[in-house]
């Protein structure tokens, strides 16, 4: 059982809500987390950038609604460590941008499984919890399509579709708007804010530390000197 995780619920996925296969979209690093070069410099910017995705593959990973994390990635040092937690690495086929990451990984997911409910998750999201994810993919289950919005309230942290059901990303700027006008329910859970907070500049670093994050991107703010 991860540090995130919570009761007897890991080892099993018998919940009816699940089991879900969510999918991880994380650009090459070098490329990947350019507004933090401010605040951490720009050495270390992929270096948290990979450990934000390690921490929010490891929590999902040890979520008792998901039987796997897919990763859609070009990046062969992000997808070695990744993989060595657990998750599923695809090359980024396309090479587009981030919805056409998302929306191959999808078409991967059902090529194996056609019916398995699917879910799109930011890879920085480094203080997730596994007892809050399970609670929005609970929420999500009983929607063809649902979206939770992230911490500032403009973007998308989470998007899901049902079995059956395409995924029709539209992630990028103002995209919790786009999600809602394409028909999917919006998530208003209270108390899921592990899953709404992203982090893409200095500050929100500081409010991910403040939640709480995981292990690998704790040692590595530690080791920078960087935290609030």
């Amino acid at each position: 059982m991860g540090p995130h995780g919570h009761g007897g619920e890991i080892t099993t996925n018998t919940d009816p809500a699940g089991p879900w296969s969510l999918v991880v979209p994380l650009k090459p690093l070098a490329r990947a987390k350019s507004r933090l070069g401010r605040a951490a410099g720009e050495l270390a910017r992929p270096r948290l950038a990979l450990a934000f995705a390690q921490d929010t593959v490891a929590a999902a990973l040890s979520c008792s609604r998901v039987r796997d994390v897919v990763v859609v990635t070009d990046d062969a040092a992000a997808g070695a460590a990744l993989s060595a937690l657990g998750a599923r690495i695809v090359p980024d086929v396309p090479a587009t941008g981030l919805n056409a990451a998302l929306a191959y990984g999808a078409r991967w997911v059902r090529a194996l499984a056609p019916a398995v409910p699917v879910a799109a998750l930011n890879a920085d999201l480094p203080a997730l919890r596994a007892g809050e994810l399970a609670r929005v993919l609970d929420f999500a289950s009983a929607f063809p399509r649902a979206f939770l919005r992230d911490a500032a309230g403009i973007g998308t942290t989470f998007l899901a579709c049902a079995g059956g059901t395409e995924l029709r990303p539209v992630f990028g700027g103002p995209s919790a708007a786009r999600h809602l006008a394409s028909g999917a329910v919006e998530i208003t859970l209270p108390g899921v804010d592990s899953v709404r907070r992203d982090v893409d500049t200095g500050e929100d670093l500081e409010a991910a530390l403040t939640l709480g994050a995981g292990p690998y991107t704790r040692r590595l703010a530690l080791a920078l000197a960087l935290g609030p």
